[in-house]
């Protein structure tokens, strides 16, 4: 394939993201008024705690084995049927009727959840090593962009009625769908998929028994485990720790995550690909990790001074050092295996983030209940043992 048509494949990627961005946060601040329609309101947060969990849940369990299926058959296919399940899932969420339909809504839609570790498969398929983190890049910056777009849609359709974000979202993702059947053609060749299809290619643990066997990708995920939790402590928690610690009300939480979406996409769009053509990636992910350990650090001195200026600083520092180290940290990840691999590879590491996201919120409540500036600096040191790894780490394709 030509490079023109590897980049116009690669921007349809990119649109496809941005789209699914959209699709995901139109109806994410609605699930708490949903839940509401079925539990008592003192009940909601603990439903809304397991609605969330089992989702994760089943991502954890489901997404190494659309990963080693993306290697077997294709990313196109995997991208179809984790799509599908979605549409079904928000559909199912839409026409509710009672608890249990949302929750098997949520199961399906987790259980089919390959579709992050597909696009990541398949930007590596279509990119040379040097532009990996560039492209990587820029699917952050399009998940930022509907990250922005997706609640103010939501917001709006919200108010009209409680269940119609459902119905659009479900819209969203089959209009994906139709893209991906008829303008995005298959990235992983024939002669560069895997052979083998067992029992064994369904089963969670044995692909983690399979990635962890790998020395190069094993280093880099045990260091990706610091850079999430890290990031996941400061996603669970800045937006009640303003709330408790500066009493800040919704307008000016709201106020910092539209500064949060400005920075993700500078970061990625914009000054990311600058670096890139005067630094490794390496080193662009260490200057990302220090953006991340002083910003982490500055809210845990905000505690002590309440400045806004301190806030708008370690704010901006985190999203900044997200925005340079994520791509960097993927790109490094996808030249620790061959192509017959990015899938499961992929899978694997998506499959470590949905852990995250169920283990993190409960240590960190913990933590944050017993000081509120704590939770930081625990999430400080985190992400500075995580930059020790990766500085280290020193391998020939950097």
């Amino acid at each position: 394939m030509s490079q023109n048509h590897k980049k116009i494949s690669l921007w349809i990627i990119i649109g496809i993201t941005v789209l699914n961005g959209i699709g995901m946060t139109i109806i994410m601040p609605l699930f708490p008024f949903l839940l509401g329609k079925y539990v008592p309101a003192a009940n909601v947060a603990v439903v809304m705690s397991a609605f969330v969990s089992v989702f994760a849940v089943c991502t954890f369990l489901a997404a190494p084995v659309f990963g080693a299926l993306s290697d077997r058959y294709g990313r196109k296919i995997i991208l179809l049927v984790s799509l599908l399940g979605s549409c079904i899932g928000y559909l199912m969420l839409g026409i509710g009727g009672s608890l249990w339909v949302l929750f098997l809504g949520r199961i399906i839609d987790g259980l089919t959840a390959g579709n992050q570790s597909a696009l990541f498969a398949y930007i590596t398929d279509r990119t040379e090593p040097h532009e990996r983190g560039k492209w990587f890049g820029y699917v952050g910056g399009a998940i930022g962009l509907g990250f922005m777009i997706g609640p103010m849609i939501g917001g709006l359709l919200g108010s009209a009625s409680i269940t119609l974000p459902f119905f659009v979202t479900a819209g969203i993702t089959l209009a994906s769908m139709l893209c991906i059947v008829f303008l995005l053609p298959e990235s992983l060749p024939l002669e560069k998929r895997t052979t083998h299809l067992t029992l064994k290619s369904f089963n969670t643990f044995s692909h983690f028994k399979q990635v962890f066997s790998w020395k190069d990708a094993r280093v880099l995920l045990i260091m990706g485990a610091f850079f999430y939790v890290g990031l996941n402590i400061w996603q669970f928690n800045a937006s009640i720790f303003l709330k408790d610690v500066f009493m800040w009300g919704p307008s000016l939480i709201g106020a910092m995550f539209v500064l949060v979406g400005i920075c993700d996409i500078v970061s990625r769009v914009i000054v990311l690909p600058q670096l890139l053509k005067i630094l490794s990636e390496r080193k662009v992910g260490v200057i990302g990790l220090c953006g991340l350990v002083a910003g982490l650090g500055l809210l845990f001195l905000s505690a002590y001074d309440h400045s806004i200026f301190i806030i708008i600083g370690a704010v901006s520092c985190i999203v900044l050092g997200e925005g340079l180290f994520d791509p960097s940290y993927n790109a490094r990840l996808s030249l620790s295996v061959d192509d017959s691999k990015q899938g499961l590879l992929q899978g694997t590491n998506q499959s470590l983030q949905a852990l995250y996201h169920v283990i993190v919120p409960l240590g960190a409540a913990a933590i944050y209940t017993y000081s509120h500036s704590a939770i930081f600096g625990v999430a400080a040191l985190i992400m500075f043992v995580g930059l020790v790894i990766f500085y280290f780490n020193n391998d020939n394709h950097m």
